[in-house]
């Protein structure tokens, strides 16, 4: 007896397998091929068909195409013995959506998709390169056809429900695609949830506002890049952070790279980063009547560690309860801006926005010379605490200098700032519609968009698994912006 093939096995999973079913959907193939190659609708008769379902005979060249049109699977692999567990393969994606995944590619020049799987028991995957600071992930991926429903989801229906379970059940990172005239993503940690044994939901609902665009690609890059970096590197930077911690006393110190050797440079950042934030804390003096917190992100890239790391958010509220009359620096190049993709100005802008929502006033300064500043943490007049973790050879170098020419150096930094900012203004919506103006981005879209996506919240489109990362405050600063008012 002839071994069972992938072929017979699929077309036993679709309910296919008798000739009238297979034939209908045969031809269904058969015409979307004709229509992109502009040849005939190709037929098969009954007797070719019992001869595939035994495994006797591949078929050739047109007829393997229509197969695969069909089914989603490579002819070869249709006509190899089947595996010995079921068999659960997604249906094949439309024309329409595969074009659109390939749209999302040519949008993103760092982004490769695969929508879906090209085997059994092979994920589909979607490679997201760093532009610099990340070090590039691939995260596993699976898109469905998808429909519109009310309330402004779409939904991916119970056809697709029996390979939706099998592909999220794994607990490793993953993402669903929803296909309903653009693409819209959810985290498989969420859609396994609801998707669980004792709920028999046949449809998966996603909200409209997880349609994948600049702002929800450039969360997506940042937070997978920097999670799985840091998931990567967790008992290493335990150990690392907790040696550290007995440094922060000492006011002159740096931290070799050479000394975290395998340490990825997500994970050498946020341990830099963190010592920084620390350190600028513990050499903060208590009482102040202003500061000026100068900071070396002017990228998106870099900017994501105000989103998403805790110590930076702590760092910032620490210092606003020592004085409300705080500030924050960038200086952002107009080359920088030119060159970096509309995903990661958006990621900058939400930073800046961040400390605008905490009460800070965000100061953004475009001349070039002082993207080469240290960063630091400044007390006029009294102290200044230096902090770097950017373009420095090492993890992280700190210092602690009172000297005047020092802080007179420091401080006509941040008062150029405040007189050259390219943000101006008397509110933080003032400042930012501003600031989205230098970096070419649509502020009212932006508010919008903001809108949409604080109704829902951007937990269940993505999950971190790292416990040193949190969304809290993304949801925080989308909230902020989607209650701005337009016209002020």
């Amino acid at each position: 007896m002839a071994e069972r093939t992938l072929l017979r096995a699929v077309l036993e999973q679709r309910g296919w397998v008798s000739w009238p079913v297979f034939e209908m959907q045969f031809a269904d193939a058969a015409r979307r091929v004709a229509e992109r190659t502009a040849a005939a609708p190709l037929s098969i008769s009954q007797a070719t068909f019992k001869r595939w379902l035994s495994g006797e005979r591949d078929p050739r060249s047109l007829s393997g195409v229509v197969l695969e049109e069909m089914l989603g699977v490579e002819t070869e692999l249709l006509f190899r013995p089947a595996p010995a567990h079921d068999v659960v393969l997604p249906r094949p994606l439309g024309l329409s959506s595969r074009a659109t995944a390939l749209a999302l590619d040519a949008r993103w020049g760092n982004s490769l998709l695969w929508p879906s799987s090209p085997a059994a028991g092979v994920d589909g995957s979607w490679r997201m390169d760093g532009l610099g600071l990340f070090d590039g992930t691939t995260v596993a991926v699976q898109a469905y056809e998808a429909s519109a429903l009310p309330g402004d989801l779409v939904g991916i229906g119970p056809d697709d429900v029996p390979h939706l379970r099998t592909f999220v059940r794994p607990l490793r990172r993953a993402l669903v695609l929803a296909s309903a005239n653009g693409l819209y993503a959810m985290d498989a940690a969420h859609a396994r949830r609801y998707l669980t044994t004792e709920r028999p939901e046949d449809v998966l609902p996603i909200p409209a506002a997880y349609r994948l665009d600049d702002l929800t690609y450039g969360l997506t890059w940042a937070l997978t890049n920097l999670d799985d970096g840091l998931s990567a590197d967790d008992a290493a930077l335990r150990r690392a952070a907790s040696d550290l911690d007995g440094a922060v006393d000492r006011p002159l110190s740096a931290v070799a790279r050479a000394s975290l050797p395998g340490v990825s440079g997500i994970g050498a950042a946020w341990l830099g980063s963190r010592y920084c934030a620390r350190h600028a804390v513990r050499w903060l003096p208590d009482e102040v009547q202003t500061w000026a917190l100068w900071n070396r992100e002017c990228r998106g890239e870099e900017a994501a560690s105000w989103l998403f790391f805790r110590h930076q958010h702590a760092l910032l509220r620490q210092a606003a309860q020592r004085s409300d009359a705080g500030s924050v620096a960038f200086c952002v190049p107009a080359a920088v801006v030119k060159d970096s993709p509309g995903f990661e100005r958006l990621l900058l802008f939400l930073a800046v926005a961040w400390a605008e929502h905490t009460g800070v006033p965000a100061l953004v300064c475009a001349e070039p010379e002082y993207a080469q500043i240290d960063g630091f943490l400044l007390v006029p007049g009294r102290r200044a605490v230096v902090t770097n973790w950017l373009r420095v050879p090492d993890v992280c170098q700190v210092d602690v200098t009172d000297r005047k020419a020092q802080l007179r150096a420091y401080t006509d930094a941040v008062e150029h700032a405040r007189a050259r900012t390219v943000s101006p203004g008397p509110t933080p919506a003032r400042r930012l519609r501003a600031l989205a103006d230098y970096l070419e981005l649509d502020w009212s879209w932006v508010v919008r968009r903001a809108r949409e996506l604080s109704e829902y919240g951007v937990v269940d489109m993505l999950h971190p698994r790292s416990r040193l990362l949190t969304l809290s405050q993304v949801d925080s600063v989308l909230a902020f912006l989607g209650k701005l008012d337009l016209d002020d």
